[in-house]
């Protein structure tokens, strides 16, 4: 009875560990496993760890702080004082006080009217938060472009191998036929030679291809903030889907989102605060003071107190104070608006150059666009007549009505029109992420209207 419990526990332990280990292995094979990332999924990534947009990041977080810094300095003021001064020999009267004297102080001052240089820093320095803000934004946009235009490269260049693989086949195909000929004393050395040299063409532009699309993943990794040597599976596929937009309304999106000309808008709002800032100068500065003193003999400020007369032991101050100063008799004020003023009008002028740029880069986003859809449609048709031609100059040589040189050159045209739609189709989707950016917007997965 005692060995039957002992084996059933014993069971029970066995299935226990295999569930443990099952449960371990599960886990090692979650983590071992690739992470798959589409276009969108990359761009959500490298807006999260992408270093350059942490550091943005934080930049906005210091311009709030310097906001709040500068609206304290519209709050009254606090400043106190404690000492002992020691006389060299006792004061004339009684009611002085003593040789030994121990003094606290306080003053309190408010701003009243700072010639509104105080006012007009606040303001600066919100304006400054929100054009950081729209720097943000603009870095983040910046960012995905280029994830976008990696990831289309990528894509791009993972058709490219498949390409050059079909080219590098038919080519292995064209040796041997010729070869087999060769052999039999129906083709000359010549073809065997071409041949072999064509194939040796195709696969250095195998191992090109290859090359660039190990660099394109490298390159993702390095803007998603992951390790070169991560295991990452991206997926995605070149395609013409399908978008219409005229230029009117992509120009009016512009004009309203785009992050520069935000930027653009708030550098002139801050060069009116300065040239406020500038002008408060001719204004005088006023501000309120409440003074409290005590005195005493001893640390406490309360030995010997009756030595002291009541106004001279404790007592406070309150008053209104206005200063006015001019320097050079008023000419570095005239001279410091009149350079202030001159900053308005020049960074207006460069604003409107960056609305003219916003302009012409989401024309030249659309036109780019029509343009790789056509070449799209003369592609796919260039690429069916050239995978014909080659399947007939393939079908006349194994007939002996034609040439190696036929055949070859077909091959040849065959993996150009596939060059081509393969570009046109990088070149659709790479103007289409071109055209959000322009237009200020967040697209990650290019999802077109």
């Amino acid at each position: 009875m005692h060995i039957r419990t002992l084996a059933v526990s014993l069971a029970l332990l066995l299935v226990s560990c295999g569930g443990v280990w099952a449960q371990q292995s599960d886990a090692e094979s979650a983590q071992s496993a690739p992470r798959v990332f589409d276009m969108k999924a990359c761009v959500e990534r490298g807006l999260e760890a992408n270093p350059a947009i942490v550091a943005a990041r934080a930049q906005l977080s210091g311009a709030e702080y310097e906001t709040g810094s500068t609206f304290t300095d519209m709050l009254p003021s606090t400043t106190m004082g404690y000492g002992y001064t020691h006389k060299d020999r006792e004061p004339a009267t009684a009611t002085s006080g003593r040789r030994d004297v121990w003094a606290f102080h306080i003053n309190v001052s408010q701003p009243l009217f700072p010639g509104i240089s105080l006012l007009n820093a606040f303001q600066k320095g919100m304006l400054q938060e929100e054009q950081t803000e729209a720097k943000l934004e603009q870095a983040e946009l910046t960012l995905i472009g280029e994830i976008q235009t990696t990831f289309l490269g990528l894509l791009q260049g993972r058709m490219d191998v498949k390409s050059a693989e079909d080219s590098v086949e038919r080519l292995k195909s064209q040796l041997e036929v010729t070869t087999a000929y060769y052999d039999v004393g129906l083709k000359p050395r010549l073809d065997v030679l071409q041949a072999e040299t064509d194939l040796a063409s195709a696969e250095q532009e195998l191992v090109k291809a290859r090359n660039r699309v190990a660099t394109r993943e490298a390159k993702l990794n390095t803007l998603l903030n992951l390790p070169l040597e991560a295991d990452v599976e991206y997926v995605g596929e070149l395609d013409e889907r399908p978008f219409a937009m005229e230029l009117k309304q992509a120009l009016t999106r512009a004009y309203s989102k785009r992050p520069d000309i935000r930027i653009g808008e708030k550098s002139v709002a801050i060069a009116r605060k300065d040239f406020n800032i500038a002008a408060s100068d001719f204004l005088p500065s006023v501000d309120a003071e409440w003074d409290y003193y005590k005195k005493g003999n001893g640390m406490d400020l309360e030995e010997n107190a009756a030595q002291w007369s009541h106004s001279g032991q404790e007592y406070w101050t309150a008053g209104v104070n206005m200063s006015y100063s001019l320097g050079a008799g008023g000419a570095t004020q005239v001279l410091d608006a009149l350079k202030a003023d001159e900053n308005v009008a020049q960074i207006m002028a460069e604003l409107e150059k960056v609305k003219l740029d916003a302009g012409y880069e989401v024309k030249e986003a659309l036109l780019n666009i029509v343009e790789a859809r056509d070449r799209i449609e003369v592609a796919h048709k260039s690429v069916a007549a050239a995978t014909e031609s080659y399947r007939m100059a393939l079908a006349r040589y194994q007939a002996q009505v034609g040439t190696n040189t036929d055949v070859l050159d077909a091959q040849a045209n065959v993996s150009s029109s596939e060059a081509e739609l393969i570009q046109a189709l990088a070149d659709y989707q790479t103007a289409l992420s071109t055209l959000y950016i322009a237009m200020g917007e967040k697209n990650p997965g290019l999802v077109t209207e």
